[in-house]
């Protein structure tokens, strides 16, 4: 019988509210019973995980199982935050999902060249968005071993 693994924290990275809600819903639906944290931006994003400003308490603010991350954000993008993540060493071992509306091949080469776990093009349709955040959930969250025995 398989061991009922304690479900991991969700760091939600992503600009747009629209986005942000449509992931949430999705995870719900999914009956998935994680907790979902939501920063807007890159700068949001190292607060939370360096528990500065509004994210200094570490008992409202847990180091994230893995981390949902949109690219193209306001103040300091997703690229950025991602070489910061990936060059820290408390940090480098959050596993990293990138998902974002960017067509660049660049952006898929760079992400994994930073160290980026799965590169992810936002479906356009709503349901192949859902879809699409399901099946993420059911590998992400119930099949892969991450680091930290979650």
């Amino acid at each position: 019988m398989a061991e009922k693994r304690k479900p991991i924290d969700i760091l939600l990275a992503e600009d747009d509210e629209d986005d942000y809600l449509l992931i949430v819903e999705a995870l719900k639906d999914s009956r998935l019973a994680n907790r979902i944290f939501w920063v807007k931006d890159g700068e949001q994003l190292m607060d939370f995980l360096r528990r500065r400003g509004d994210y200094s308490n570490p008992e409202e603010v847990p180091l994230p199982g893995i981390i949902l991350l949109d690219l193209n954000m306001p103040r300091k993008d997703g690229r950025e935050a991602l070489s910061e993540i990936k060059s820290d060493p408390a940090l480098r071992r959050i596993p990293i999902i990138v998902l974002t509306t960017s067509q660049a091949e660049e952006d898929i080469l760079r992400s994994y060249d930073l160290g980026v776990n799965s590169f992810i093009r936002k479906p356009v349709q709503f349901e192949d968005f859902v879809e699409m955040v399901k099946v993420l959930g059911k590998y992400w969250f119930e099949i892969v071993e991450l680091p930290g025995g979650h």
